[in-house]
């Protein structure tokens, strides 16, 4: 643009502002919870004798797998690192579990052993990250290294069917409740309603 004959004045660009999107984390964490509930209730015995046992695949790669992972790229577009991190390995983990076991022949040893003690050692530093989000999310890390723990202990010991997976299946269902809640608060904290579920503070 030219205002004279011996100066031109170049136009100020403004950055485009990306527009804002809702907080992904309330359906990662409810898919998370959802599958984790129905594998668990398989894990704990509760639906022996009268289900197959296998409810939980299709929910493992739809909701558990797929919606995790969605939430995980939109925590990448929010710039939550810990959240993208977290959703999308486990989003990946659940459609990787669901390719396994449909995969799997009938006898797999210690596969699953160490695929659990693998996410058992992921989980170990994002439950160390995840004291510096709030209590809730930090409960949600915690009740799951646990179930990781016993559930991988339970695979290399008992082969998953004995009393330590039975019991990492427990932990589970409890791991569930706890990522239900916080998905619940993280709805009703971003409606800016009357209901508000409190998450508590960061530890560190």
């Amino acid at each position: 643009m030219s205002v004279s004959e011996d100066r031109e004045v170049t136009p100020t660009v403004q950055p485009a502002v990306p527009s804002p999107i809702a907080d992904p984390a309330p359906l990662g964490l409810a898919a998370f919870a959802l599958t984790t509930f129905l594998l668990s209730t398989v894990n704990a015995h509760w639906t022996s004798g009268n289900s197959a046992g296998t409810a939980f695949l299709g929910y493992a790669l739809a909701y558990g797998g797929a919606a995790q992972l969605l939430a995980g790229m939109w925590e990448f577009r929010n710039r939550n690192v810990f959240g993208a991190t977290a959703f999308s390995s486990y989003g990946a983990f659940w459609i990787g579990l669901f390719f396994w076991i449909k995969n799997a022949p009938a006898a797999t040893g210690h596969d699953l052993g160490w695929i659990l003690l693998a996410f058992a050692i992921f989980n170990t530093y994002m439950l160390l990250f995840s004291a510096q989000v709030n209590l809730a999310v930090f409960l949600v890390f915690l009740t799951l290294e646990l179930t990781l723990v016993f559930l991988a202990i339970g695979n290399f010991t008992d082969g998953g069917t004995g009393g330590l997976s039975q019991f990492g299946g427990y932990l589970g269902i409890i791991t569930a409740l706890v990522a239900w809640y916080t998905s619940a608060a993280g709805v009703s904290n971003g409606l800016a309603g009357r209901i508000r579920l409190p998450v508590g503070k960061p530890l560190l």
